[in-house]
C-alpha cells in the first residue's frame, strides 16, 4: 500500500519560493483563531478524550454529511452505536472523499498531532483507532491544553450567548501555567428569533433575571443587551459575531418596536414586516454598541439552515442539513453600512459570505466605507464553511487581491467545534504561500523575499493581532 508521505513537507507547495515562504516564515507563526465554537469548559478542565471518535467525529457535521452521502445509515453516524464502530464507518467513507477537502484535512490531522502517515481506509481503521485512542487517553500532551500548546495557539475566541456567565473564561484568565489566551465572543442571535415567539419570550425572561431588567419595551431590551455587552467587555470580550441570511435594514421608529414587543408579549401574531423591523432595530443597536466599545463585529451571511426537517426534529440544529442560500445581498449591505457611516457609528467589521457568487459583492462593499487613517478597519473575511476548501481559499485570496489590499487581510480561522481543526491554519498558510510563489514564478510578483516574507507574516498572524486588539 503506497500510503507513506502523502502529507509531506512540501504538501500543496509547488515551487521553491512557495516552500521557502512556508517553511521559513509561515510555518512556525503563532495562531490567532478569532472565531470558533470550542468549549471553554473543556479547555479549562483540560479534557481528556477517551478515543478518536470523541475528538474527531462527535459534533463534526462536515464528516456526518459525507457519511450520509456515502450511504452510511444514520445509526452509525449519530446513533447509539459504539465509538469504535462509528469510526470504522467513517474510515469506510474516507476513500470516497478523494478531491473533497475532508480527504486533505483527515490526513493532515492524522499526521499531526498523531504522527500517523497512512491513508485511512477500512483495512487499517482498527489499528489507527487503537493507536490514536491510546495517545488521547494516556498522554497528557493529547489533552486539550496540550493540543492547543502544541498547535502554538496564542489566542482563541469562543462563541458565547449573551446569557452565558463566562465562568470558565474567568477561570482561564487566572491560569498561570496555560499560556493560550481564551476570550469570549458575543453571539446574540437568540435576540433575533422573533419568528419563534415562545422561545424569544423565555429568552427575555432569562436575560431579565440576569440583568434585573424586565423587558416590556424596546428601551428595556436595549438596556438589557447593553448590560450583558458590558459584562462581556469587562470579562475580556472584544469580538462580536452574528449569523444572518441578509442584512436587515427595514426602516422603523422606536414607537413601532415598542408596539411589536408588546404584541410579542401578548402573543399576538406578528407579520413578516414587523419581524423585519424588529430585527433591523436590534442589529443596528448592537452595531452601535460594538462601535462604542471599540469591538470588532463579524457578520456571517448567506446560510440556508435546517433544510431537513426530519433531521432537525431528531437531532436538532447544526447537524449537517444546512446549505448555501441565494438571496441578493448588495443593496441591504450598502444601506446598513451607509447609515452607520453617516452617524459615525461604524465599528471594525469582518464580513463573510457563504454563496461564492457574492465574493466580489462583499469585497467591493467594504471598500466603500474605508476609514481615514485606519487601515484594514473593514475586512472581507476568510473563506467560510462550504468555501474553506482549497479552491474557495484561492478564490477568496484572489478576490481580496483584485478589489482590495491583500497585505491588510487578517487571515484564517477555524469556525470549528473540534480541537483537531487547527490544521486549517496550516492548510491556509500553505495555500497562501503557494499562491504567492506561483505569482513569482510567473513573473507577476517580484522575487523579493523580504517584501514577500513580510506579506506572509502579516496575513498569517500580525494583521489579526493588530486589528482585533486581543
Amino acid at each position: 500500500m503506497n500510503s507513506k508521505n502523502f502529507i509531506q513537507d512540501n504538501f500543496l507547495l509547488s515551487n521553491r519560493i512557495s516552500e521557502q515562504l512556508y517553511h521559513e516564515v509561515a510555518k512556525n507563526l503563532p495562531i490567532i483563531d478569532y472565531h470558533n465554537h470550542l468549549s471553554p469548559k473543556e479547555i479549562y478542565e483540560n479534557r481528556r478524550f477517551n478515543n478518536l471518535t470523541e475528538i474527531w467525529l462527535d459534533g463534526d457535521h462536515y464528516k456526518w454529511r459525507a457519511m450520509r452521502l456515502n450511504g452510511i445509515p444514520e445509526k452509525y453516524i449519530t446513533g447509539d452505536i459504539s465509538p469504535e464502530i462509528k469510526f470504522k464507518k467513517w474510515a469506510e467513507t474516507v476513500p470516497y472523499t478523494l478531491r473533497n477537502p475532508l480527504y486533505h484535512w483527515t490526513h493532515m490531522e492524522l499526521k499531526y498531532p498523531f504522527g500517523v502517515d497512512q491513508l485511512l481506509n477500512e483495512n487499517n481503521a482498527q489499528y489507527i483507532y487503537d493507536f490514536c485512542s491510546e495517545k488521547l487517553s494516556s498522554d497528557p500532551a493529547f489533552r486539550v491544553q496540550g493540543l492547543l500548546t502544541n498547535w502554538n495557539v496564542e489566542t482563541l475566541c469562543t462563541t458565547d450567548d449573551p446569557a452565558d456567565d463566562l465562568e470558565y473564561h474567568l477561570k482561564l484568565a487566572k491560569e498561570k501555567t496555560f499560556k493560550t489566551k481564551v476570550l469570549p465572543a458575543f453571539r446574540p442571535d437568540n435576540f433575533l428569533k422573533i419568528d419563534k415567539p415562545d422561545f424569544l419570550l423565555e429568552y427575555y425572561k432569562k436575560i431579565g433575571q440576569l440583568t434585573g431588567i424586565e423587558i416590556n419595551s424596546f428601551q428595556d431590551l436595549c438596556d438589557a443587551i447593553e448590560k450583558r455587552h458590558t459584562f462581556f467587555h469587562n470579562s475580556g470580550g472584544r469580538i462580536f459575531d452574528m449569523a444572518l441570511t441578509q442584512m436587515p435594514v427595514e426602516l422603523y421608529t422606536e414607537q413601532e418596536i415598542d408596539k411589536i414587543i408588546k404584541k410579542l408579549i401578548s402573543k399576538e401574531q406578528l407579520n413578516p414586516l414587523e419581524e423585519e423591523k424588529y430585527t433591523s432595530a436590534v442589529v443596528y443597536f448592537l452595531s452601535t454598541l460594538n462601535h462604542h466599545r471599540g469591538w470588532t463585529q463579524q457578520f456571517h451571511i448567506g446560510a440556508l439552515r435546517n433544510n431537513n426537517s426530519v433531521l432537525l426534529k431528531k437531532l436538532g440544529a447544526d447537524t449537517g442539513s444546512d446549505s448555501i442560500d441565494d438571496k441578493d445581498q448588495a443593496g441591504k449591505l450598502s444601506l446598513f453600512f451607509d447609515r452607520l457611516k453617516r452617524e459615525n457609528k461604524l465599528a471594525k467589521t469582518i464580513l463573510y459570505n457563504l454563496n461564492p457568487k457574492d465574493n466580489a459583492v462583499f469585497a467591493t462593499m467594504i471598500g466603500n466605507f474605508a476609514e481615514n487613517g485606519e487601515p484594514g478597519k473593514l475586512q472581507y473575511g476568510a473563506a467560510w464553511w462550504f468555501l474553506d476548501q482549497k479552491e474557495g481559499i484561492i478564490n477568496q485570496l484572489k478576490t481580496v487581491s483584485n478589489f482590495g489590499l491583500l497585505r491588510r487581510f487578517i487571515g484564517m480561522l477555524t469556525d470549528s467545534r473540534s480541537f483537531l481543526s487547527f490544521s486549517r491554519h496550516e492548510y491556509f498558510r500553505r495555500i497562501l504561500c503557494d499562491v504567492i510563489g506561483r505569482d513569482v514564478e510567473n513573473g507577476e510578483l517580484p522575487n523579493d523575499m523580504d517584501l514577500l516574507s513580510k506579506m506572509v507574516e502579516e496575513i498569517s498572524y500580525s494583521n489579526a493581532k493588530k486589528m482585533l486588539n486581543l
